[in-house]
């Protein structure tokens, strides 16, 4: 089997396009029909010198590949198919590639690094390798004992341990921390080949989530930053690198503990590397001062929280940024000038990570940045190199977010014309750069634009220039910025509720620009992305007297989709299709904006039209197709807006619908259209009672699937109570079923300490609350409310169990309290006396009163407790 493997591996790097695809066949085949003999003959070819290093290297990531994937459906059918393999396979697999942690070549043991660390993310949470980590460390000590004869294997298991602590959650590993830091901080510090070292400042920043405990003991904190520190010093580049990585990540995580090290050494070391010459280190540096920004601004939010409920916050701000600000911002300034004439915008560079440092530094330190930037601004702005002109633009509009408006709207009105005449400005930097901030300002200085006569007209006619000059010379980037920045300004003062608006004489130039931009057959920086999304804006903020633009939208766009679709016959490789489904989708938002702003209009503008071209671009699209989504969210708001007329077309979307439901592979086109489910079911109300049936059959296939992508399962559990509301008293045929799954989820717990599944366990109460909800309402409106009462025990459990919760979001909070409202105002003759008067809910009630701050909310305590004290007298 090994040989016959290898002649597949073989034949897959093949330059034949024939013996390739009948190699990857065969793998694939073996894969699915003998998984067993597939992974150990992969690793069998892995260990073997006989073969060459180029196809025991594509062995050893194919066999990496059986265990790992980004997909969480896919990564779990892997962990299960390796954990179903016998104990002996598994035993020789994780031994060869142990072994060839040896190997002579570099290739084969990083391979092998990363097919252990792709096991022990399956086995060591599960308690199935616990012998592992003490293995590495050993080997790695041992090691030691060889001097530079022994610096390979240093550097192959160091890496592999790097690649373990990345790969595994911090809770699993906390217990070895104290010996995986001893080994990595002692191989920093100790080691003279750069290699190892290199592979040991990894390893390093792969154990700082894990390493809270010696964290908070300052003789062994003290000895890590000593370490990482030093190794920003070290002159290998790539070491110092890692080390500012280091910085960053602990910065993240030890806030609270940085106030003595800053003022020792993190303020010297990293203001030192931002002046560094290799820009790899430079970035580092300012990632840094942006980090110290984000956790500044955190820790603001929180203290906000805090004093709205009269609390002291958790955390202490030490203001590391606003101390540090004469310091840094100087330096700050120069980076921004820092631009390559051929910059990639897809390429991270220092300008742009100093442009983001300098916004987040507006954003903490507020008003006392406006002074010392302003100067340099004004003397930048002119500047004959594009550079300094460029940077001069990007400063302004760096600090719009973040000082008080009243400080910046007089230098907003200053800077408006001159930025206006910038957008011409010969040089595209320039001008994507101008773009970008006068976005900036439509989206937080509006009123201060208004404030100009003439001055929305003036930067409308430059965005209108910025689009129809793109048409002809492909300034991507700067059509793309000038987008953005129209959206802010029809956002701030469009609105479908306003009769007309400082914008309407403009809709019409405007739409007929981006139409024609829309049309282009490139896409350059999303450009065209972008106007559609313009398009979509200027359709979905139409104020009254622009309605009847919006139906002129509705019918270009409608011909444009009816144009597209005849082409897709013609489309020839992967480009002409990725370029087709874009412009469809595009179309697809566009006609989504139009449908919701026109509401029941929709009905006296073709909506068979509409729902026919819907329909044939699902047809032809294919099942997995990208552009699905899109098309189900326009019939989505097609279904809203005809409510009862949208009945005709039902017939021939169902098939659709049942199918991305059944897709659960595709699992947001099929959340999507769980989606649909309820708006359908709103919209025809009693009229789809004869479809729920089928439609309850599908969302508990939904929920029983193991495949399914676990975040559509909440919007499952809600859809029981849509479903509810919209046919009231037909429901209690369903109430058994759905009230016993509804129940089974209810009794899901969390470990407090896996903060994701804690997310998802909230997010599945939200759902289950949702649910709740719409059935009480549903029957109680009916009439049928008494039929419920055989599951008030387990819903009052649950409301417990959910209420009780430590890790409990004020939104259950609010839900559960509307819930007990709903369930009181229904059995208001005492029916629920005893349970409504526990203890419990009293005391959920004064929390309530003392956590809720909004007035809705409020309302709805008051509404609930009102309720409750009729159904208790």
């Amino acid at each position: 089997m090994e040989s016959q493997v290898a002649t597949w591996l073989s034949n897959s790097l093949s330059p034949d396009a024939n013996t390739r695809t009948q190699a990857t066949q065969s793998l694939d085949d073996l894969f699915t029909r003998d998984h067993s003999n597939y992974v150990f003959s992969l690793s069998q070819i892995l260990s073997s010198t006989e073969h060459t290093v180029g196809l025991r290297t594509t062995a050893g990531l194919s066999l990496k590949n059986t265990l790992t994937s980004r997909e969480y459906p896919r990564q779990t059918e892997l962990a299960k198919a390796w954990r179903e393999l016998s104990e002996d396979i598994r035993t020789n697999i994780k031994s060869r590639s142990l072994h060839s942690l040896t190997d002579s070549e570099k290739a084969i043991r990083n391979a092998s690094a990363q097919i252990i660390a792709a096991i022990a993310a399956i086995e060591v949470p599960a308690g199935m390798w616990p012998e592992l980590i003490g293995t590495l460390l050993q080997g790695i000590n041992d090691s030691r004992t060889r001097g530079d004869d022994g610096a390979v294997l240093r550097q192959s298991m160091l890496q592999c341990l790097g690649f373990v602590c990345e790969q595994i959650k911090s809770d699993v590993l906390a217990a070895q921390s104290n010996d995986i830091l001893t080994c990595v901080v002692q191989s920093v510090k100790e080691e003279t080949k750069v290699d190892v070292q290199l592979a040991a400042i990894h390893a390093l920043y792969n154990s700082l989530e894990f390493i809270k405990e010696n964290f908070e003991r300052e003789g062994e904190r003290n000895y890590i930053m000593q370490v990482v520190c030093e190794a920003t010093q070290i002159a290998n580049a790539d070491v110092q690198l890692v080390a500012f990585e280091c910085l960053v990540r602990i910065m993240q995580l030890y806030y609270e503990k940085m106030k003595f090290y800053m003022e020792r050494a993190l303020f010297g070391l990293t203001v030192l590397g931002m002046k560094h010459t290799d820009e790899r280190i430079a970035i580092q540096a300012v990632e840094f001062w942006s980090t110290v920004c984000d956790e500044e601004l955190e820790l603001s939010l929180e203290a906000e929280e805090a004093a709205e409920y009269g609390d002291q916050p958790e955390r202490q701000s030490y203001g590391f940024a606003r101390v540090a600000l004469p310091e840094i911002l100087p330096v700050l300034l120069q980076l921004l000038g820092r631009q390559e004439e051929d910059a990639s915008e897809d390429e991270w560079n220092l300008a742009m990570a100093a442009g983001t440092c300098l916004s987040l530094l507006a954003q903490v330190t507020g008003d006392v940045i406006v002074a010392p930037i302003i100067p340099f601004v004004e003397t930048h702005i002119k500047a004959t190199d594009w550079r300094q002109r460029e940077a001069a633009v990007m400063a302004f509009g760096s600090i719009l977010d973040g000082p008080n408006p009243q400080i910046l709207s007089p230098l907003v009105q200053q800077a408006l014309p001159v930025l206006v005449e910038m957008m011409q400005d010969q040089n595209n930097h320039v001008k994507d750069s101008t773009a970008w901030t006068l976005g900036r300002i439509c989206d937080y200085m509006v009123e201060s634009v208004q404030n100009i006569p003439g001055a929305v007209g003036h930067l409308v006619q430059a965005f209108l220039g910025a689009l129809d000059a793109g048409v002809q010379d492909g300034e991507g980037r700067v059509v793309t910025n000038s987008c953005w920045a129209l959206m802010n300004l029809i956002e701030q003062l469009g609105g479908s509720t306003k009769d007309t608006s400082i914008l309407t004489p403009f809709y019409d130039p405007l739409a007929t620009s981006l139409f024609k931009f829309a049309n282009r057959n490139t896409n350059e920086s999303n450009c065209r992305d972008s106007a559609y999304e313009t398009l979509a804006s200027l359709a979905g903020n139409a104020p009254v007297d622009c309605l009847t633009l919006v139906h002129k939208i509705l019918h270009g766009i409608i011909e444009q989709m009816e144009r597209v679709m005849t082409f897709h016959d013609q489309l020839v490789g992967i480009d002409d299709k990725t370029n087709w489904n874009q412009i469809q989708i595009n179309c697809c938002c566009v006609l989504t904006a139009c449908i919701r702003r026109l509401g029941k209009d929709i009905k006296n503008l073709q909506p068979e039209r509409v729902m026919t071209v819907l329909l044939s671009l699902l047809q032809i699209s294919g099942r997995s197709s990208p552009v699905q989504e899109d098309i189900f969210l326009a019939i989505g708001a097609l279904t809203l807006s005809l409510e009862q007329d949208f009945h005709p077309y039902l017939p021939a979307f169902l098939p659709f619908l049942f199918a991305a439901l059944q897709n659960h592979e595709e699992y947001q086109l099929c959340s999507i259209g769980v989606g649909l489910i309820g708006d359908v079911c709103r919209a025809l109300g009693d009229a789809s009672v004869q479809y729920c049936q089928n439609f309850l059959e599908v969302l508990m296939q939904d929920l029983q699937s193991p495949v399914l992508h676990r975040s559509v399962k909440p919007p499952i559990l809600s859809c029981f109570g849509d479903i509810a509301m919209s046919i009231g008293g037909s429901y209690v045929p369903f109430l058994e079923s759905t009230m016993t799954v509804l129940q089974q989820a209810g009794a899901m717990r969390a470990d407090p300490n896996n903060f994701d599944l804690v997310d998802y366990i909230n997010t599945l109460r939200e759902g289950i609350l949702e649910a709740y909800t719409g059935i009480v309402s549903g029957l109680k409106t009916a009439g049928k409310a008494e039929s419920l009462l055989p599951y008030m025990p387990s819903v009052f459990t649950f409301l417990h169990l959910a209420l009780t919760d430590q890790d409990r979001p004020e939104s259950i909070l609010v839900a559960a309290i509307g819930l007990i409202g709903d369930l009181a105002e229904a059995f208001s003759e005492g029916q629920l006396k005893d349970i409504l008067s526990s203890a419990w809910i009293d005391q959920i009630f004064k929390t309530g009163k003392l956590r809720l701050a909004d007035q809705h909310k409020k309302k709805v305590l008051k509404w609930a407790r009102e309720m409750v004290r009729r159904a208790t007298q």
